[in-house]
């Protein structure tokens, strides 16, 4: 955890000193709900660059794909689920690109590793490869998924963040909600936001997170989880910072 003191690079130093930031493939869609808003993935670019300039933290982001494609909905549609799945890792590729792409306008290196080979456009995700991108001040965008199907892109993020040994997993919400709350804050209007939570309430109440998948690995490993508003500018700092944001699960 950071001292409060700039570090000898002039940065601050961060509450954890390497986090896993997981953005959802919805929330690149903007009001639209499908496809890539440029001016919502600047949005998210430029913080992503201000907190990098900041702080003294490595940065690793996992992308969703939801946006274009859900497997979930492909299988629900007659499809072979596995299929359906393979296509959202690709789906989450573009995203990947789309948000490098953006990155590196603004001065920020930047390497997307997808869990998918796919040579031409990206590197094949190597855990210490991976690390020392970090190491030397890249952001690292991880894509596909975890590789395999029937597993989410928050099971990607939390796995990740577990081989990465982050400090903790950044989940940004995009649909207005700004933590865990003791029931669905849109449906039930005396919902009241949770400022901290365990693993296992998480798990046997059925508060909406992360899967149940995801939730069990980073309670595994001691993997604290920051659930937040990521639209909301300025969230991603504050919580860096040591400011209390959203809902900690642990």
């Amino acid at each position: 955890m950071g001292s409060g003191t700039d570090t000898p690079g002039g940065k601050t130093p961060a509450r954890w000193d390497r986090v896993v930031l997981k953005v959802s493939g919805e929330a690149f869609a903007g009001s639209e709900g499908f496809g890539i808003d440029g001016e919502i993935v600047g949005q998210i670019a430029a913080e992503i660059v201000s907190v990098c300039t900041e702080f003294d933290v490595d940065l690793a982001i996992v992308v969703g794909g939801g946006n274009i494609w859900r497997g979930m909905s492909g299988a629900g549609a007659g499809m072979d689920r596995a299929q359906a799945d393979y296509m959202g890792m690709l789906a989450t590729s573009i995203n990947a690109l789309a948000l490098q792409d953006t990155l590196e306008q603004l001065g920020q290196p930047t390497r997307v590793q997808t869990a998918v080979h796919m040579a031409q456009i990206a590197e094949p995700y190597i855990r210490r490869r991976a690390v020392r991108h970090l190491e030397k001040g890249r952001v690292v965008i991880f894509a596909g998924g975890t590789g395999n199907p029937f597993f989410t892109t928050d099971t990607a993020a939390a796995l990740r963040a577990v081989e990465m040994e982050a400090g903790a997993v950044l989940k940004g919400t995009h649909s207005g909600t700004d933590g865990i709350y003791t029931a669905d804050p849109l449906l039930d209007p005396s919902a009241t936001l949770l400022d901290e939570v365990s693993y296992l309430d998480v798990i046997q109440k059925g508060l909406k997170a992360m899967d149940a998948t995801a939730i069990t690995l980073c309670m595994d490993n001691n993997m604290p989880i920051v659930m937040f508003d990521l639209m909301k500018t300025g969230n991603v700092r504050s919580i860096l910072a040591g400011e209390p944001v959203g809902t900690l699960v642990s």
